[in-house]
């Protein structure tokens, strides 16, 4: 490979080696979950946009402890129902009680923080609505860590705290939802407590949403609201149902977790439509662009997890709390489970035959989630640290030409290094290429636009890199 600079335009020429195919980098011929079941992940080239951890990251990692994730499990389930419904001011039982100890945990973790992380009890009176029969006050607890250099730049977490027995208007059965989602919860507040004694670049927030089990409430009216302070909310992941490594069958894949990320956009407007059909972008939303990255930077030996990407918006017809920010043009993405067992989730807890049913935490894997939770975490302390997304990403279209001409706007993240542009064959599902083109805002390919898809990512000054932006086409 050779290059040709001068000034801030760029080109790249690419030899017959470098048009090969990176080989080993996609999902395919990895090993089965069920041979994996005991050994830890298989080992895999990464793609060629892979990151390494860092000290400072594989210190937080280690600090993520299966113990305290039991032990917040339990004490959610110890509520005995976190029904949407249920009583608000009983102390012991029901949803008000559960809501007021994660406020006093998340503020517990906010007093480390040296004034960087701020809790807040997001609420709102919902008024009688699907699922929803009387008026009901419905509140999120959002643990909010500022980031010290771009604040303005954020990424979301999130797992839900109501839980539900088999009928979802019953608002006084025990419904210990630990799988459902007691896991999600207590990853999204282990990641607050590690993080909040380090600084970030940009601002993560830590959510424990109510209302999903009625029809996603809750995480609506967080997205409402950031949707009205204009936030840039760059990234957001739910964990919903991240407790259990055991299919309905007994097997066991522990050491995967499956990551769902829609291709067409939900918020997509017709004029997006048709430049996405006219340049072919179906497999490059924001929502894949973010699932790439995660595969780059927590599919690795320090988290000991694979990344199992999957292409839709969520589980075959049914839904999660990213699909409100989704719908607000905001990239999300829900991690869930490698197979789920429907015994214990959305179940009265009884016995039948002999049959354990409901969702019990003895039926959850903590190190698992512990592991889940690392994941999560080597996305967001990477995110953080990293620049942004690149803006303003397009495809010079003016004349007709063989080669690629790429343009860009210049970042202003004060350690911002430079630029990479990379690219793969129109059938690969990970980028296979990385070619540095430094501080520009311009570079051109001596290869065709008409046969692989390109993007464009950011770099600073200590080596983190951003999720990669698609680029749109400028005549």
């Amino acid at each position: 490979m050779s290059e040709q600079s001068g000034g801030t335009h760029r080109r790249t020429l690419l030899s017959a080696a470098a048009l090969t195919v990176a080989g080993g980098a996609t999902l395919a011929g990895r090993t089965t979950p069920a041979a994996a079941a005991e050994k830890g992940p298989p080992a895999v080239d990464p793609p060629a946009t892979a990151q390494r951890p860092g000290p400072e990251l594989r210190s937080l990692l280690r600090e993520i402890d299966p113990k305290r994730i039991e032990a917040t499990v339990r004490r959610l389930v110890s509520f005995g129902t976190r029904h949407t419904l249920s009583t608000q001011d009983d102390p012991k039982r029901g949803i008000g009680a559960a809501r007021d100890w994660i406020h006093a945990e998340m503020k517990r973790y906010a007093a480390q923080s040296g004034g960087r992380m701020t809790v807040e009890l997001q609420s709102y009176v919902q008024e009688p609505a699907s699922r929803i029969p009387v008026a009901t006050r419905i509140t999120n607890i959002v643990a909010t860590l500022r980031g010290t250099t771009e604040p303005d730049r954020v990424y979301v977490v999130s797992g839900h705290y109501d839980s539900r027995a088999s009928d979802v208007m019953d608002t006084t059965s025990d419904a210990p939802g630990a799988d459902d989602d007691a896991s999600g919860v207590a990853v999204a507040m282990e990641l607050a407590r590690v993080m909040a004694t380090r600084r970030t670049a940009a601002t993560v927030v830590f959510a424990a949403v109510a209302g999903e089990e009625q029809g996603l409430y809750g995480s609506t009216h967080m997205a409402e609201q950031f949707e009205a302070a204009d936030a840039d909310v760059q990234g957001m992941f739910t964990n919903d149902i991240v407790g259990s490594s055991r299919a309905d069958d007994g097997t066991r894949d522990p050491y995967t977790i499956r990551l769902f990320a829609e291709g067409v956009p939900t918020s997509e407007t017709p004029e997006q439509a048709a430049i996405r059909r006219s340049v072919g972008g179906e497999n490059d939303s924001p929502a894949r662009q973010l699932a790439r990255f995660v595969r780059d930077v927590a599919d690795n030996p320090a988290t000991g997890m694979r990344v199992r990407v999957v292409y839709r918006r969520d589980r075959y017809l049914r839904g999660g709390d990213h699909i409100p920010f989704l719908e607000r043009a905001f990239p999300a993405a829900r991690f869930t489970e490698p197979a789920e067992d429907f015994a214990h989730q959305h179940q009265n807890v009884r016995v039948e035959d002999g049959k354990q049913f409901g969702d019990l935490p003895e039926f959850c894997d903590f190190d698992f989630i512990a592991r889940v939770a690392r994941v999560n975490g080597a996305t967001l302390w990477t995110l953080a640290q990293a620049p942004g997304t690149p803006r303003g990403v397009k495809i010079l279209t003016s004349a007709l030409t063989n080669s690629t001409q790429l343009r860009w706007d210049r970042g202003t993240e004060s350690d911002l290094a430079g630029y990479e542009v990379v690219w793969r064959e129109t059938t690969a599902p990970e980028w296979t290429h990385v070619i540095d083109v430094g501080d520009a805002t311009e570079h051109e390919v001596d290869l065709s636009k008409d046969n692989v898809f390109f993007g464009v990512r950011a770099v600073n000054r200590a080596g983190n890199r951003s999720p990669v932006a698609f680029p749109v086409p400028q005549r």
